[in-house]
């Protein structure tokens, strides 16, 4: 399996109603859990920035990453962005080949 980070920003419809927050996110979890059994959220976080979340998951390939950011934007995200992530030790790894 391979580590994937989702920077996911909401369109500003969805922003206004923060008290369905909760429920929103439910029904986005599940229809990705749907969709796309394969993955295995590890941690969600809410961000004070540029993007409203950040979530870490594990995906098989990049196929199943690009479905995750797909379900997002249909479901009311103007941005959702999957990038691989490395662990640092596998990085360092490469690095030495450079």
């Amino acid at each position: 399996m391979q580590t994937f980070i989702l920077l996911t920003k909401l369109a500003p419809e969805l922003t206004q109603r923060m008290k369905d927050r909760s429920a929103i996110g439910g029904s986005w979890l599940e229809l990705v859990k749907d969709k796309c059994p394969e993955v295995k959220f590890i941690s969600h976080y809410a961000l004070l920035g540029q993007y409203d979340f950040l979530d870490i998951y594990e995906a098989p390939d990049i196929n199943s990453a690009a479905k995750v950011s797909m379900i997002s934007r249909a479901n009311g995200a103007i941005h959702a962005e999957s990038l691989p992530a490395i662990p640092y030790k596998d990085y360092l790894e490469v690095v030495k080949e450079i």
